[in-house]
């Protein structure tokens, strides 16, 4: 149940539900730092119900990915009917689609519900290099997913593979951050800036004819698994709340940055995010709005 303490910040829609839901539709990371077993968990963390749809299977440890066995397309949508025609979540995340048959698979099922909130975490590549989105599945979220989302992940390589653009700078950032919002019938683009170099990492949101930059600075840590996943699940969740975007970005940001800083060995290899380090009044404070606080 909800804590009473969190109660009053329930959004109208929400009025006579236990509690707001959200749908990952994603891939199964064996190590548990991320994929849908990490959004699940972070849903969780902020009190949000989880449905999920698994489009692949991982083998892999702290060390990368190993091997990957994408779920048949129709078992895809086995999944995604039973959970859109009973459950009806109204926000959903995408993580790791593996292929285009599931990529156009699960774009035929959302392209039927025009009133989801979608957030595109645009997983392509795991950080030891194993692909996870093939080339024919990056075309079809490019050019059929992103028209439906309301927000849009990348991090830089997934930018730079996604605009054709090599950056290196703010700038170069900002840039490509544009284009996909223009090629995306207007979706918001947030490009996380944690590859660039220096003191401080910027992510960067262009939203609703605005640029907006989210600095902090850098966390001098290696246990970064699952970063990707801890945000675009946050801000699911926070907008699953009834938060603006602009406002669930910056905070699901500065919840990832917490999970960050709290970051611990699991294995020989990168270590994962810690998201039981938010406490009861963190949940609050992100999920009430900025004009209520």
């Amino acid at each position: 149940m909800i804590p009473p303490s969190l109660k009053n910040y329930l959004p109208k829609w929400a009025e006579g539900l236990n509690r707001p839901n959200a749908l990952t539709i994603a891939g199964s990371d064996s190590g548990g730092g991320a994929g849908i077993q990490q959004d699940i968990r972070v849903f969780g963390a902020l009190d949000v119900f989880a449905s999920s749809v698994i489009t692949a299977l991982t083998a892999q440890n702290s060390h990368g990915v190993k091997a990957v066995m994408a779920v048949d397309p129709d078992f895809v949508r086995a999944q995604l009917l039973a959970v859109m025609d009973d459950i009806e979540p109204r926000f959903i995340k995408t993580g790791m689609l593996v292929n285009e048959a599931v990529t156009a698979t699960v774009i035929g099922i959302l392209a039927g519900h025009p009133g989801i909130v979608l957030v595109v975490d645009t997983v392509m590549l795991s950080k030891n290099g194993k692909v996870l989105l093939d080339d024919e599945g990056v075309q079809a979220m490019r050019l059929m997913l992103f028209p439906l989302a309301a927000l849009i992940t990348p991090n830089i390589p997934e930018a730079e593979a996604l605009t054709g653009l090599k950056i290196k700078s703010m700038v170069e950032m900002e840039t490509a951050a544009k284009r996909l919002h223009e090629e995306s019938a207007g979706a918001a683009v947030l490009v996380k800036g944690g590859h660039l170099p220096g003191p401080e990492t910027v992510d960067c949101l262009v939203h609703e004819g605005k640029t907006i930059h989210f600095s902090s600075k850098r966390i001098d840590t290696p246990h970064t698994h699952g970063t990707g996943c801890t945000l675009s699940s946050a801000i699911t969740a926070l907008l699953a709340y009834g938060i603006p975007l602009e406002e669930a970005c910056e905070k699901g940001i500065a919840l990832t940055r917490k999970a960050i800083k709290n970051a611990f060995p699991m294995g020989g290899g990168t270590g994962v995010l810690d998201i039981s380090c938010w406490k009861e009044t963190d949940v609050v404070q992100a999920i009430q709005r900025g004009n209520d606080a």
